[in-house]
């Protein structure tokens, strides 16, 4: 009987030609949390649709608890208890929370009695066992009205109901704060003590390093090395990610800021849950927004945009009062703003890289009311090489990019339309560390060109290393804003549980 609960053995998989795996071998034990890590399109995820059964491998074997598994599928690695949490969830909106828990792991026939309460109790069990107790996730809530930190957290609840021996998390953190953070790693503690182990996926080493036995790495398709946690440091961790030594994640300049661009007094809007908001952002300020799930972060970037109109108070734009009604309004004044979903509204993935590039600022590639679309490519190609997207050609699907270079894209639809203000919500979530110091390294650019960056992060050491003073909400106004000498981790948290710096 072998000690492994799953063994990948030489796998390799290409895709039209292209070699995504090249013999990639991987192992995990019970009771382990073996990180896999590397930049986006290593093979990360190419490697978990094999295990899971989502795709066949060219060449290569998987074993289950010393079983060989000859052909495996989606279905069959449900029955073997492997459960995969992804970063973007996979839950139907118009149902509640009790509902989809309820539709992956009841069984039975269409025409049987079901026990409405006894659904709901269960739901709520093993939503407390995920992590969500003090949320204001409950068993009877719709999931569109669930933020994406809460639908992972009920995709969490799903893989504990479904008792699986092998729990898969890819990027389970990219959109939690630090507090919800450390409950999950209570609950990835419960499954280890349970026996069950965990694959995690993530780009934040400092949570690698904090929770996995082993680690990793996948660099262009092959497995570079497997070690111990204990046996390396974050900077060989990116020398073996990258294949090169890495300047700093942080790359904040001292910039001269110049008059204030955007203003908010007392801003408030019944429909975002935001009360009597007054901030201001400069010519070349990157400014932090923090605070908690729900604490109005999302929504402020969304008053400003337009997408929630404010109902009092005042918005200048260089000191001029201008009324935002809608994303055109915001448009028209140069504001962008790039969201935190990226798959459902800051990239339209069927679409290509060129046509998403245009999409805010469709009469800089028009002519006599006509898409140029040879125009269309070429400001499609500038930003392909500013922003290093990783692709061969501008008419490829944004669907067919890996997460990192599909937020370039995302980002590149706002810069097309030369904004004054951007808005960036978790900019870098999801993200490689590679690509990561890129788009931080180009906001330092933006910033130094003038552009005014409103950056909202749940990550406290973006939000401290790239910010020049930070604004903190707390219950859907600001608690407190620091300047960038006086802010620490300690300082955010206070002000993002309501309490004084």
């Amino acid at each position: 009987m072998s000690d492994l609960v799953l063994e990948a053995i030489s796998i390799s998989k290409a895709f039209a030609g292209v070699k995504a795996l090249r013999s990639v071998s991987f192992e995990l034990r019970p009771g382990e949390v073996h990180a896999l890590i590397g930049e986006n399109g290593a093979g990360k995820s190419t490697l978990i649709k094999i295990i899971t059964g989502a795709v066949k491998p060219d060449a290569g074997s998987i074993s289950v608890r010393g079983e060989h598994v000859l052909q495996m599928d989606p279905r069959l690695s449900k029955a073997l208890g492997i459960a995969a949490i992804y970063q973007q969830p996979s839950l139907f909106p118009d149902l509640t929370v009790a509902e989809n828990i309820a539709l992956a792991l009841e069984t039975g026939g269409a025409w049987r009695t079901l026990d409405w309460k006894a659904r709901s109790r269960r739901a709520s069990q093993l939503l407390e066992r995920a992590g969500a107790s003090g949320t204001s996730i409950g068993p009877e809530r719709l999931v569109s009205t669930l933020s994406m930190p809460e639908q992972q957290l009920v995709e969490i609840a799903k893989a504990i109901g479904a008792d699986a021996r092998i729990v898969i998390m890819d990027e389970p953190t990219a959109s939690l704060t630090e507090r919800e953070v450390e409950s999950l790693f209570q609950v990835i503690a419960r499954l280890r003590s349970e026996g069950v182990g965990v694959i995690y996926i993530s780009h934040r080493l400092e949570e690698i390093a904090a929770v996995a036995d082993r680690v990793t790495v996948l660099r262009d398709g092959e497995s570079i090395a497997t070690k111990r946690m204990d046996e390396v440091d974050r900077s060989e961790l990116i020398r073996m990610m990258v294949g090169r030594e890495l300047g700093s994640i942080f790359p904040k300049r001292e910039i001269a800021m110049g008059e204030i661009v955007l203003e908010l007094r007392d801003v408030s809007s019944r429909a975002a849950g935001m009360h009597h908001v007054s901030l201001n952002v400069r010519k070349g300020e990157i400014l932090g927004i923090a605070g908690l799930v729900g604490s109005g972060r999302t929504e402020l970037a969304e008053t400003i945009f337009g997408l929630t109109p404010a109902d009092s108070g005042e918005i200048l734009l260089r000191g001029e009062r201008v009324a935002i009604t809608s994303p055109t309004d915001a448009i028209r004044r140069g504001i962008g703003y790039v969201p935190e979903d990226r798959p459902r509204h800051g990239a339209v993935l069927e679409m290509s890289i060129a046509a998403n590039t245009s999409l805010a600022n469709l009469r800089r590639v028009a002519r006599h009311g006509l898409i140029d679309r040879d125009m269309e490519r070429r400001l499609a190609d500038k930003f392909v090489e500013q922003l290093r997207i990783k692709t061969p050609s501008v008419d490829m699907e944004v669907g067919a990019l890996s997460g990192g270079n599909q937020q370039k894209v995302a980002l590149a639809r706002w810069l097309a339309i030369d904004p004054t203000v951007l808005i960036l919500d978790e900019p870098t979530q999801g993200v490689d560390v590679g690509s990561k110091s890129e788009i931080h390294s180009l906001m330092a650019d933006l910033a130094e060109q003038g552009l005014a960056i409103v950056m909202i992060s749940s990550e406290l050491p973006e939000l401290l290393g790239m910010s020049d003073r930070i604004a903190v909400m707390h219950a859907g106004g600001i608690r407190g804003t620091l300047d960038r000498k006086d802010a620490t981790q300690q300082s955010i948290l206070s002000l993002a549980l309501g309490h004084a710096a």
